[in-house]
């Protein structure tokens, strides 16, 4: 191993003495580098090596690297490249090919080889270390076009770059992410091509010895790409992701027309392709006399949006179905929701999106969501009548929904319409009970408001029966608090004496119970050991932060603190796993004031 390592420090001196000879780095920085390289050598030369020395080693060259770069520039010398940075560049390169030859798997260390060679114009490597990796791992659509881009942008070679993505392609043949970065690069070819001929054109020179095939100049290879990929990949957001991709460049009419057709052609069963399609029509262009002033650009974005509306028509005549819907009722959504100043305009979206949700509600095909919408809309619009028809509809179409059911009832509340009372035994039957604990909250929230004390009592009476332990404990700190707030100290403590038995609980039912008592005037301590002594029959196994609060209370100024020795020990017998150790090092910061 020592020869080893002799060797490669050896092989370093000529670089060195250049840099000591040039007044980049002085002798003792010189002696610096070599120690250092010597010790990272030695690491690398270990029967067991470790990932981490490797880049720690190329870490540490590429430092050196930066560090000539900087030197360079600060003295305004910029010669023997060959026998300075060539060395230490060609040796990082060398470690990285023994760092992934050992660690195949790990492909963050070949792309920072990649990095590496792209950052320090060693761009001839870049092609030797992505074939390296594609062979270890061809399974990842991704490298196979972070490769072929490589090709494209660093080296200029489309012929290369197609090389891989039909490589890539005989792996992966229905990776929509490399079909579209394939079609991508086929157009991208086509526009350096054309930008080549305009600009020998420009020149005036003889275009005899170049060869432009028109076919190519047109996009005639993305578009033998797109028949392939929808060949094998026949879905609607697949064609149009290609026909947005095909938008970007300015010489593609024909292709985008082709690709329209085909879309029009064969995707009309997809939702997507007429949303596509009727937001297309605003794009359309208008007319101009009319964008001079604020009503006519208006009318004008009114016309758009009614011939966008058309085409939705079109798609729910043929295609009725919830995913149609939602387009629909996503557009309109979408148009109310952008400003304007012209009132109708305004009044006109909010129409034509009450229409599609009515219609689709009608239906039977609204979607859950949208239903809020519909609310929140006709809400703004002062229409309660309305707004409670469409929230008893919604419980009715999504009856076991938590979340229908709570905005139908707070719709209800707010506008003080119905037997809400009736909703809440009903909406209770629907549901499941393992969800039900934001309509006991939202029930709970309305009888506090508008119901007598005991109707209020016999609901929380009611939550506590739950067979869901999370309803059952919240009921408890629910009634615990209403039980303060309504009856003061004396009720609350009746409310908890009765309920301290009553499983499940939780341990803020306990620190509530705790809160009240130090709020009173003259709190009494034999009353908070007992709420403490009951908590920690509960949580004592666990929960450390309770036995500090109980230690804490005794060390306070109605505490006795001789108990805090026994309460301890207690602690330290009761606790079990990782608390023990949390609570030791918490009684700790206790006992030396940190906390």
């Amino acid at each position: 191993m020592a020869e080893n390592v002799q060797q490669r420090i050896e092989e370093r001196i000529p670089e060195l003495e250049q840099l000591e000879r040039v007044g980049l780095f002085t002798r003792k920085e010189v002696k610096s580098i070599i120690k250092r390289a010597t010790a990272l050598e030695y690491k690398l030369n270990r029967l067991v090596t470790n990932k981490d020395d490797f880049i720690a080693y190329i870490q540490y060259e590429i430092n050196v690297l930066e560090l000539i770069k900087k030197r360079r520039a600060h003295i305004h010398y910029q010669f023997k490249r060959e026998e300075i940075e060539f060395p230490v560049i060609h040796r990082i390169n060398s470690v990285f090919r023994r760092a992934t030859k050992k660690w195949k798997d790990d492909v963050q260390l070949w792309l920072s080889h990649v990095a590496f060679c792209k950052k320090w114009a060693t761009k001839g490597q870049i092609s030797k270390v992505f074939s390296s990796m594609l062979a270890i791992h061809p399974d990842k659509p991704a490298l196979w076009i972070m490769a072929a881009k490589s090709e494209l942008e660093d080296r200029n070679s489309s012929e290369s770059a197609r090389h891989l993505f039909l490589r890539a392609l005989r792996f992966h043949p229905n990776s929509k992410k490399v079909y579209q970065e394939y079609f991508r690069m086929e157009l991208l070819h086509s526009e350096k091509l054309r930008k080549q001929k305009a600009e020998l054109e420009k020149a005036e020179m003889d275009l005899g010895e170049y060869e432009f095939s028109p076919e190519i100049l047109s996009g005639r290879l993305a578009e033998v790409v797109y028949r392939d990929a929808t060949g094998k990949i026949k879905e609607a957001e697949f064609v149009i992701s290609l026909l947005n991709i095909a938008a970007i460049f300015d010489f593609t009419k024909e292709l985008q027309d082709f690709i329209l057709q085909d879309l029009q052609a064969n995707y009309t069963e997809d939702s997507l392709t007429w949303d596509f399609m009727a937001k297309r029509e605003l794009e359309a262009p208008g007319a101009g006399e009319e964008l001079q002033t604020a009503k006519g650009r208006a009318s004008d974005i009114n016309r758009r949006e009614e011939r966008c509306c058309q085409v939705y028509e079109e798609g729910v005549s043929s295609l009725n179905t919830e995913p149609m819907w939602s387009c629909y009722a996503a557009f309109c959504l979408e148009r109310l929701k952008r400003k304007t100043n012209v009132q109708e305009l305004k009044e006109k979206r909010q129409e034509r999106l009450l229409g599609v949700l009515g219609r689709a509600h009608n239906s039977s095909l609204l979607k859950e969501d949208y239903y809020k919408n519909w609310l929140q809309t006709l809400l703004s619009s002062g229409n309660a009548e309305g707004a409670a028809r469409v929230a008893m509809a919604a419980t009715q179409r999504y009856s076991q929904s938590v979340s229908v059911w709570s905005l139908s009832l707070r719709t209800l509340m707010q506008l003080g319409i119905g037997d809400v009372s009736k909703l809440f035994q009903e909406a209770l039957t629907h549901i499941n009970p393992k969800e039900s604990l934001p309509l006991w909250q939202l029930q709970v929230q309305w009888s506090v408001a508008n119901q007598s004390p005991e109707e209020t009592e016999a609901i929380f009476k009611r939550g506590l029966m739950s067979a869901v332990a999370a309803v059952a404990m919240e009921m408890k700190e629910s009634y615990l608090d209403w039980s303060f707030s309504t009856g003061g100290y004396k009720k609350a403590r009746r409310t908890f004496t009765s309920l301290q038995e009553n499983r499940p609980l939780s341990k803020a039912f306990f620190t509530r119970m705790i809160e009240i008592e130090k709020e009173q005037e003259t709190p009494k301590m034999n009353n908070l050991r007992d709420y403490y002594e009951r908590a920690l029959q509960e949580f004592g196994t666990s929960d450390d932060d309770l036995w500090l609060k109980y230690i804490q209370e005794e060390l306070g100024p109605l505490g006795q603190p001789e108990n805090c020795g026994k309460i301890h020990w207690r602690a330290m017998k009761f606790l079990e796993g990782d608390s023990v150790e949390r609570f030791t090092s918490k009684h700790t910061l206790i006992q030396t004031g940190h906390l």
